[in-house]
């Protein structure tokens, strides 16, 4: 009888070889998100009334300078920072999701089920119908500055909230909705007593839109993104740690409640920001980690970004079709971006019932 030796390397060899492979699908993942992304920016340009091509718009958005003064007004001026907004905004509200429902341990977290995005349609609503303003001295963006500072403000209660001793995951969930629902009486409360005009402004801030989407905003978006998503990347090995469990992750050498302040700090940041422009946008924080989980897993380094493009897929493709719907009608895309999340909200939750039954 021979007996059968085997190499002490080739199981590591194994291992390291199914790493590798592993690395290089998600690489390849991210990049076929990206080039997809890309498409639909140009489909976005070229979604309205003008009759623009597909090749022309891409080759314009490369090289400006050779865009007719009308091509320079509206894929420059007009639709390009449209476009671009509703990446930027789709993936910071893809990255605030997934790290809330990662810190949170809860597949239901989102800036909108926290209750962030109705404080930030408040904060619009007290400059709107009263005229007051939060953050003095801002002149003309008084209506954002107040939903940016509503928003943070519930972003540091949710904050100092992880502070008190024996507070759950599950119970930073209630605190949020509890916060949805004031912020959304309160909303009443002032939509009551407000004008037409009024109303019609407020509308924005409710449901949602990137209309009034600037290079300005744009480059904001950008900036904020382009510091905490790098941060959370770098702390990517200790998130991941943290899905495994507190305990898990705590005898691993992660300081937990430390982790789970700071992220919740960006996530607070992202989703502030992103509100204050373009209003309450539901579930696209929501939807988008979970189709990155899907594919990926819970592997923060490759979770994370393909949460982000996921989360700017998404908002790109309400885009396009808050403007293809109806020819010559632009729908607000917080009503869009509902009527895809809630079904996909419900089976979340048949999910969690069913796992809780079992």
């Amino acid at each position: 009888m021979v007996e059968q030796t085997i190499s002490p390397g080739a199981d590591a060899l194994e291992l390291v070889k199914a790493y590798k492979q592993r690395h290089l699908r998600r690489i390849g993942l991210v990049i076929g998100a990206a080039m997809v992304l890309s498409c639909l920016v140009v489909l976005d340009v070229i979604t309205g009334p003008a009759n623009l091509s597909f090749a022309r718009t891409f080759q314009v958005i490369l090289d400006p300078s050779i865009a007719s003064p009308k091509e320079q007004v509206i894929i420059w001026k007009l639709r390009l920072p449209v476009a671009l907004m509703a990446v930027t905004v789709g993936a910071m509200l893809g990255v605030a999701g997934a790290e809330m429902q990662t810190i949170l341990n809860n597949p239901l977290a989102d800036p909108f089920t926290l209750g962030l995005s109705s404080a930030a349609s408040f904060g619009a609503a007290l400059a709107i119908v009263l005229g007051w303003s939060v953050v003095p001295g801002v002149g003309g963006l008084f209506v954002t500055a107040n939903a940016f500072a509503l928003a943070m403000i519930t972003s540091c209660l949710l904050f100092l909230f992880t502070r008190l001793r024996g507070v759950t995951p599950e119970a930073m969930i209630l605190v949020g909705i509890a916060m949805l629902f004031t912020f959304n009486a309160l909303l009443a409360f002032l939509q009551y007593g407000a004008s037409e005009l009024q109303l019609a402004q407020l509308i924005f801030w409710q449901l949602g839109s990137l209309a009034r989407a600037s290079w300005v905003k744009v480059g904001v978006c950008f900036a904020v993104l382009a510091v905490v998503l790098p941060y959370f990347m770098s702390r990517s090995w200790a998130l991941t740690a943290l899905r495994m469990g507190e305990e898990k992750a705590a005898a691993l050498g992660v300081n937990v409640s430390l982790l789970r302040m700071s992220v919740l700090a960006g996530v607070s940041l992202l989703s502030a920001v992103a509100v204050s422009f373009v209003g309450a946008v539901a579930f696209v924080g929501l939807v988008g980690p979970h189709i990155a989980r899907m594919i990926v897993g819970e592997d923060q380094r490759g979770f994370l970004p393909l949460s982000a493009l996921c989360g700017a897929l998404i908002m790109s493709g309400t885009s396009i079709a808050s403007k293809a719907i109806t020819p010559g009608i632009v729908y607000p895309i917080g009503m869009i971006t509902s009527l895809i999340g809630i079904p996909f909200f419900i089976l979340l939750i048949l999910g969690q019932r069913k796992r809780h039954w079992q």
